[in-house]
């Protein structure tokens, strides 16, 4: 374990969430949320959450691969940055940011998530932290596009 070490598992397990004893990719989903309460105060763009994704994109693939390399697995279950990245960037696909659109934000980015459809588990061969990231981006992404398609019919 290198010095850094300790700074990227408390990012990769999202300050903690990761090490939640059931379901801890639904716990760092659940603790990607943090972050809604002031958009909705601030009345920001659900299109900020992708400047979010954008600003912690590197620092999250550093911080998953380093967990990866410390526990001496490919993709370790605690880590979870991934999970936040992802409903991140399906809360971007929101056209109304409200309870009900985080809500179905939440419900479909774990949907994709654990189902991982094509092309979402082909992401996983990427290496190192970039597939344990990158999975679940796009995850986000499919669940952001039904979202959005959601929003434009006034579903929420």
């Amino acid at each position: 374990m290198t010095a850094r070490s300790p700074l990227a598992v408390a990012l990769a397990t999202w300050f903690g969430c990761g090490f939640f004893p059931v379901a801890p990719g639904t716990a760092g989903s659940a603790g990607a949320l943090i972050a809604v309460p002031l958009w909705l105060r601030f009345g920001w763009s659900p299109l900020w959450f992708l400047a979010l994704t954008a600003v912690f994109l590197p620092v999250s693939v550093w911080a998953a691969g380093e967990t990866a390399r410390v526990y001496h697995k490919k993709d370790p279950g605690l880590v979870v940055i991934d999970e936040v990245l992802g409903v991140w960037v399906t809360l971007a696909g929101a056209v109304h940011l409200n309870w009900i659109s985080v809500l179905a934000a939440f419900v479909l980015f774990r949907l994709f998530d654990i189902t991982k459809p094509w092309p979402v588990r082909k992401l996983e061969a990427f290496p190192g932290g970039y597939g344990i990231v990158a999975d679940d981006l796009g995850a986000g992404v499919l669940a952001a596009l039904v979202l959005y398609a959601a929003g434009c019919f006034n579903l929420y």
